[in-house]
């Protein structure tokens, strides 16, 4: 899978998403292309600004914390501006890092049953002794933007509508973006959590990718993922995937999200040496970030139209 970008209109209807002119990827070419996703998430951004519009009153996202996470709190607050731009409402509930399961709960259901509150977000890391299962339950699935409930993934393991993991999505969808091919093609997902790796293998399943998830139990890593055509990296451990576990003009796609030591944000892939291995990338910062944002707040204006 080596790639060349050449300008083509978008074709509607082959994305989730508004068409737009982008670049298209070709085989002739090993250059690394970085993958950005600035301009899918405008584009998005844009059709959710419109629709949001056409709403009285405006659609309306609680968004749920119980961490003390600087990172946390610095996306939060990304989050509550980017909503309040597009015409969405955002009620940040703050609970304490020491909140606990029930209390968290709780919120949760309250958040639920409340008519003005068309979407929610639980904000990631919980306490300590809680866990994402322990408390995603209580969050309707209609109301479930993010996808974390039970309910919301087994919809998506089944096939039914429901509200899908955001990241998850977003990897998806840049791949669309720039047109590289899913069917037939062997995925390598490095992670398997809830909110990223399990929901982002039923989706590329749904492309007709074959998909290979691998772990922390994973007994040769290198192996597994120098055998794929695109390569995933969602594990949650900056410069997990190297040079070694890239085979050359496969595509790289970076989820991770890390603070550096210099306060900075990496990804889970040592860029310096996948470039010029991989025929793709997206950077960390401004590959998956800015889409996911873009689409979880797609996913509030699409619960509030429903509801309306």
């Amino acid at each position: 899978m080596n790639f060349r970008i050449a300008d083509k209109a978008g074709e509607p209807g082959r994305s989730a998403v508004p068409a737009v002119r982008r670049p298209r990827i070709r085989c002739d070419n090993v250059d690394t292309v970085s993958l950005t996703g600035k301009e899918l998430a405008a584009a998005v951004n844009a059709d959710t600004k419109q629709r949001a519009a056409a709403l009285d009153p405006a659609p309306r996202l609680a968004l749920v914390v119980a961490n003390a996470d600087p990172a946390s709190a610095w996306y939060v607050n990304s989050l509550r501006k980017a909503a309040e731009r597009l015409g969405i409402a955002c009620d940040t509930v703050d609970l304490g890092a020491d909140a606990s399961a029930e209390a968290i709960r709780a919120e949760l259901a309250a958040r639920s049953a409340d008519a003005a509150t068309d979407g929610i977000m639980l904000q990631t890391p919980l306490p300590a002794g809680v866990t994402l299962n322990d408390v995603s339950s209580a969050i309707v699935a209609a109301k479930d933007v993010d996808g974390v409930s039970p309910l919301s993934l087994g919809l998506l393991a089944s096939g039914l509508p429901g509200f899908v993991a955001a990241t998850s999505e977003a990897v998806v969808e840049v791949l669309k973006h720039y047109e590289i091919p899913l069917s037939g093609r062997h995925v390598a997902v490095v992670g398997r959590s809830n909110i990223v790796g399990k929901p982002l293998a039923q989706l590329l399943l749904a492309e007709d990718a074959t998909v290979t998830v691998c772990h922390s139990r994973t007994a040769d890593l290198a192996a597994v993922t120098t055998a794929a055509d695109i390569v995933v990296a969602a594990a949650g451990r900056a410069g997990l995937v190297t040079g070694k576990h890239v085979r050359e003009g496969a595509v790289v796609i970076d989820v991770g999200t890390n603070e550096a030591a210099d306060g900075g944000i990496v990804g889970d892939v040592d860029a310096d040496s996948v470039r010029g291995k991989a025929s793709a990338l997206t950077p960390v910062p401004g590959g998956i970030g800015p889409v996911t944002t873009a689409l979880l707040l797609r996913h509030v204006v699409v619960a509030a139209e429903r509801s309306r």
